[in-house]
């Protein structure tokens, strides 16, 4: 794949978050095709992350797997600091981990609250706070992360997920205002309705809804989310930061 060098990620180190399936897999194949040495965090899915670095490594690519749960701090900072001691750097952060727990408010427990704003909220906290550190001191960056149409428009059933999606949206644009002068931007990508896994408990009517809405008509697919962020974490983005970035097929136009 020749590409035009503002796009290459060649000699540039990456951490995707939760990397072993879905969105992640997709995100950590399509910066290790542009040149990136890619680092496939996972928390319990030791086989898939495998089978990513193998795909990655079969084409000539360069990956290595690391397991850590990013909702706890110090196996956050564990990641970050393998990433660095394993290839010389660090240079672009995806924070991608995320699940659901999807209820009624009125059935919802406290702990399908926490784990989810734990997983998906904490967990960019956490990862940006130990790369950043780096970051700030070779004065370049790029941190990624990847919300949802849920933290824009809500989901019924969805209050902690979509908290969880909202918060990541306001911590994308203060922690861009706060490292921009050192050349490391911060931005965030709005997934709309893409089949993964995530999706696979929601029932086909609610799914028909959810199309029904979409101008393209269609659902959305992993690698098209790999694009943008394989885009933003380009030399092309140099100058857009604290941008939320809709993959959505339009659903959320206003």
């Amino acid at each position: 794949m020749t590409l035009p060098p503002s796009l290459s990620l060649e000699d540039k180190v990456a951490i995707v978050t939760g990397s072993s399936r879905g969105i992640g897999r997709s995100i950590a194949k399509e910066l290790a095709l542009r040149g990136a040495a890619v680092v496939i965090n996972y928390f319990k899915s030791a086989d898939a992350a495998e089978e990513v670095v193998a795909e990655i490594t079969s084409s000539g690519g360069k990956a290595v797997i690391f397991q850590a749960d990013v909702s706890k701090f110090t196996e956050a900072q564990s990641l970050v600091k393998f990433a660095i001691d394993t290839f010389d750097g660090l240079h672009i952060l995806v924070n991608n981990a995320g699940i659901t727990r999807d209820k009624l408010i009125m059935m919802m427990s406290e702990e399908d609250w926490d784990i989810v704003q734990a997983t998906n909220l904490k967990s960019a906290f956490n990862c940006s706070k130990h790369a950043v550190r780096h970051m700030m001191r070779k004065r370049y960056g790029r941190v990624i992360n990847i919300t949802s149409i849920a933290g824009q428009m809500g989901n019924p059933g969805q209050t902690n997920y979509s908290a969880s999606k909202a918060g990541q949206i306001g911590f994308t644009k203060a922690l861009a205002r706060e490292v921009g002068t050192r050349n490391i931007t911060v931005n965030a990508i709005a997934a709309g309705y893409v089949e993964t896994e995530i999706w696979e408990g929601v029932p086909e009517e609610a799914k028909e809804a959810v199309l029904s809405m979409v101008p393209l008509e269609r659902k959305g697919e992993p690698q098209e989310i790999a694009d943008a962020v394989a885009f933003l974490a380009s030399d092309q983005a140099a100058y857009i930061t604290g941008q939320v970035l809709g993959v959505d097929g339009g659903i959320t136009m206003m």
